[in-house]
């Protein structure tokens, strides 16, 4: 007996939705391509690609709070923290269940596992996360929201230009950012539970504690 195929069978709406997706996202990247030339700005896109990358993000904000060591920052920084966690999960997440392909061959030597699918763009619903946190949960000067928000923008721009991800993956990276955004909000840790979470993860003792030394 014949073994059956284990291809999964993708419902003809779907299939429709799918096929105009990338159908959309080649004419916005033909139609970029006329004004910008994708050799003219490979570099930069490839910068904006590290720039929002999960890797970097986690490591360099692990460096922040352990250099800075300012409780006046803890709780920013572990609420923060919680996010960039639950976005990189969420996102693996949805990427195994959906699996869809990239549009190209992903070259990117981070992309691992569920990574090397599509949908949604973790670049995008990072990159509206942090603007989430840094424009509602703690705000900044609005002399940085500016520059955010075209960072932010132009991240979602350059991984379809990239041929990383197709237009609809954009889309729902960026409203997953959202919701992770009003979720942390909602769950938002007090001073003093930071406080205690970084010190009992850097094995520090607080000070007038009972063990303290």
């Amino acid at each position: 007996m014949a073994k059956r195929s284990e291809k999964r069978e993708v419902p003809m709406l779907l299939r429709k939705i799918l096929a105009s997706d990338a159908y959309l996202t080649k004419l916005f990247i033909n139609t970029m391509d006329n004004f910008m030339p994708f050799r003219q700005v490979k570099f930069q896109y490839k910068m904006l690609e590290v720039s929002c990358h999960g890797v970097p993000w986690i490591a360099s904000w692990l460096a922040f709070v352990w250099l800075l060591n300012s409780s006046s920052l803890y709780q920013m920084q572990v609420n923060f923290m919680i996010g960039l966690l639950l976005d990189i999960v969420v996102v693996a997440l949805i990427k195994a269940l959906t699996r869809r392909r990239r549009p190209a061959f992903n070259d990117d030597p981070f992309a691992m596992g569920p990574d090397k699918f599509s949908f949604p763009s973790g670049h995008a619903s990072r990159s509206m996360y942090v603007v989430y946190f840094f424009f509602n949960l703690w705000p900044v000067n609005w002399i940085f929201r500016l520059p955010m928000l075209a960072w932010m923008v132009c991240v979602c721009l350059s991984r379809v230009l990239l041929e990383r991800h197709y237009l609809l993956d954009i889309l729902a990276g960026v409203f997953l950012g959202f919701v992770e955004g009003f979720f942390i909000g909602l769950i938002y840790l007090d001073h003093d539970t930071c406080v205690s979470l970084v010190s009992w993860i850097s094995d520090e003792k607080l000070e007038g504690g009972e063990y303290h030394v």
